[in-house]
């Protein structure tokens, strides 16, 4: 499985030809819709044609559109006639809380052991902390050993005096890196008849994507490695490049039980087997490894 992520940051025309997309600047350039798996329209002057639209849902296509901020503010996700949505939905509002509680774990210890490879490939210090950190992670996490390892990991990575509520261009990145994982994963889990809403942690009634917020942790160190490796190349708000290389990491290779992948092959597999998870018949998902930034190379 290989995609496109498409982002486009100048004035254009999107429209429909065929099986194609159609991108109209200077010159008018074509990409085979059922090769994309994102889009991201991150300028004020882009418009398109119903016909578009129709054709990301069709194709199951992730639409991300930004805001005043250049952040992304709202994706357009396929509602797809899933044969098994309805049966799903029963069982994520029915999965005993020690199933749903052993999945969290996992969850956690695999985010904190990526936290802890982030730190070794950033060259950092406090791995080991990290390790013994994700040993301890028992059922539904009790010691939040997740918020623990967070303090200290940021602290590690980008400095004792960094905190991610500050206003500043690594927690721009962060945010929008982020923010691109998010919608991906929650195209994956609508095209597997999983609803975003219902999660296995996460459960605020004013959140739409609480089981994508569920799916996204441990893919998140690969953001924080990104952007510790990639710092501003200006003063001010992220520039297009930098916009470009976050949504690229989509790209990037992980390790998967099924072997070394790109990163939305990845979120295809995982969201895979939490309907296994759902059906009783694992008790953990599969779950991506940071293995660094290297691009996935794709076959011809």
């Amino acid at each position: 499985m290989v995609w496109r992520s498409v982002m486009i940051s100048r004035p254009a025309k999107l429209r429909r030809e065929h099986f194609s997309l159609a991108i109209e600047q200077e010159e008018t350039a074509f990409v085979p819709f059922e090769d994309i798996a994102v889009i991201v329209l991150n300028h004020r002057e882009i418009t398109l044609t119903h016909p578009v639209l129709s054709a990301c849902a069709e194709y199951g296509i992730g639409l991300y559109a930004t805001g005043n901020n250049h952040q992304p503010a709202g994706v357009f996700l396929p509602f797809l006639p899933h044969s098994r949505t309805t049966r799903m939905m029963r069982l994520q509002l029915a999965i005993a809380k020690p199933a749903a509680k052993q999945a969290w774990a996992s969850i956690v210890r695999r985010k904190i052991e990526n936290q802890a490879e982030c730190l070794k490939l950033a060259g950092g210090k406090g791995a080991d902390r990290l390790e013994s950190y994700a040993r301890r992670v028992r059922s539904g996490d009790p010691e939040n050993m997740e918020a623990q390892a967070a303090a200290f990991y940021f602290a590690q990575l980008f400095g004792a005096k960094f905190y991610r509520a500050e206003e500043c261009w690594s927690n721009a990145a962060l945010d929008y890196g982020y923010a691109v994982l998010r919608g991906a994963i929650a195209r994956g889990l609508v095209a597997h008849g999983l609803h975003p809403t219902v999660g296995l942690f996460h459960d605020s009634e004013q959140n739409a994507f609480n089981l994508a917020d569920d799916v996204i942790e441990p893919f998140r160190p690969l953001v924080d490695l990104h952007v510790i490796r990639h710092p501003a190349a200006t003063e001010g708000d992220l520039i297009p490049a930098d916009k470009t290389g976050l949504v690229a990491l989509l790209n990037v290779d992980v390790a998967m039980p099924q072997g070394r992948m790109s990163v939305l092959s990845a979120i295809e597999y995982a969201v895979e087997s939490l309907v296994r998870v759902y059906e009783g018949a694992t008790r953990e998902p599969d779950l991506p490894r940071l293995v660094g930034l290297q691009l996935h190379a794709l076959e011809h």
